[in-house]
């Protein structure tokens, strides 16, 4: 492991990085993150090796050069990421209501793509959550939808994507074959060849290589 990156402070995110670092004995590994997510973290007692970035900033770890832009989410300051080695583009999108036009330019010629594909919007309506969180979760800044996703793959998707894994599911307020559905219909629909994976909530997903 050479590095880690934060793309937000919210604990289904964080909450296993100070059992993480310490861990790590071997060698101090970095830890990447806004100055402001930084802030928000409680290290509980951990001290590790801060690397700060402004959101929207291009950076190198090792031959890995990782682009962050800003994403729309109720976090302190969340960011998305784009990776590129060796011609390879790739690029992790999560927690985020929706996907303006700015997420969209940096993903506009992509490889590889993790995409959040967190609710059914009638599920989660009719689902046991209160309605503060309901509306927290449906908004703009909460978490993306399956239509949503699947909006920007009908419409916005690279067709130089070769693989597509949708991710961040609920485990209450979707459900993966529903998600799979609409994906690949939406997939077929364009043409696209992209290789679909749904990650389950819960379950490890298979090792993706780039060659």
């Amino acid at each position: 492991m050479d590095a880690i990156l934060l793309t937000h402070e919210h604990a289904d995110h964080i909450s296993g990085l100070p059992v993480l670092l310490r861990g790590i004995k071997s060698r101090t590994v970095p830890v990447y993150a806004t100055p402001s997510t930084a802030e928000a973290i409680d290290w509980n007692n951990c001290e590790p090796e801060l690397r700060p970035f402004q959101a929207g900033s291009r950076f190198t770890i090792g031959d890995i050069t990782v682009q962050s832009f800003t994403i729309p989410h109720d976090a302190a300051d969340p960011v998305g990421f784009r990776f590129e080695i060796g011609g390879w583009k790739a690029g992790l999108v999560t927690d985020l209501g929706y996907i303006p036009e700015s997420v969209k330019y940096h993903l506009r010629d992509i490889h590889f793509l993790l995409l959040e594909a967190n609710h059914d919007i009638e599920m989660l309506k009719v689902g046991p959550y209160p309605w503060q969180v309901k509306q927290r979760v449906m908004s703009r800044k909460g978490h993306l939808s399956n239509d949503r996703a699947v909006d920007f793959i009908a419409h916005d998707l690279a067709a130089t994507t070769l693989t597509l894994v949708l991710g961040h599911l609920s485990e209450r307020n979707n459900h993966p074959e529903i998600v799979r559905m609409a994906a690949r219909q939406a997939l077929d629909h364009r043409g696209l060849p992209a290789r679909l994976v749904v990650a389950e909530p819960r379950c490890q997903t298979e090792l993706f290589e780039f060659d």
